[in-house]
């Protein structure tokens, strides 16, 4: 999947965002950076859960890392989980994360925080779409052998 033909996802519960994020997974290289979009409570960090189980991590691990802005998990690919939320743009480069993500897969939740674009990155935005439903979108470089 490329930019040019986004991704949209109707998700009903936490549980179909995890499988959104998991399937998404399964198409990811070391290296690959995500960058997650949305308002509090759209979903982010149970999409971080998702990719964390289709990287064969246990998703109870995955907790926000609002506090500590760096989790890592290791599975059979190291997944960098970062959270911008009480960052300044300008204090985001103090964190090194180009060097982090090297060797494993990067999500970040609260990408708008970054001091600038990441062409490369797989973007994925998540808002409310009433009730418990989230509608979640992605775009951005994905191999296109396996469906998302």
């Amino acid at each position: 999947m490329t930019v040019a033909d986004a991704k949209t996802i109707l998700s009903r519960s936490d549980a179909e965002t995890e499988a959104a994020g998991a399937a998404l997974a399964r198409h990811l290289r070391p290296g690959a950076r995500v960058l997650l979009y949305g308002e509090l409570g759209a979903g982010k960090t149970a999409f971080v859960r998702g990719l964390a189980s289709g990287l064969d991590i246990d998703p109870d691990e995955v907790s926000s890392p609002t506090f500590t802005l760096v989790q890592e998990y290791q599975g059979r690919v190291p997944l960098i989980h970062v959270d911008l939320y009480r960052l300044a743009s300008g204090e985001v480069d103090d964190l090194g994360l180009d060097a982090q993500a090297a060797q494993g897969i990067l999500a970040i939740e609260w990408a708008e925080r970054m001091p600038r674009p990441d062409p490369g990155a797989i973007q994925v935005h998540l808002e409310h779409a009433g009730e418990d439903h989230r509608r979640i979108v992605i775009a951005g470089d994905v191999d296109d052998d396996r469906s998302v």
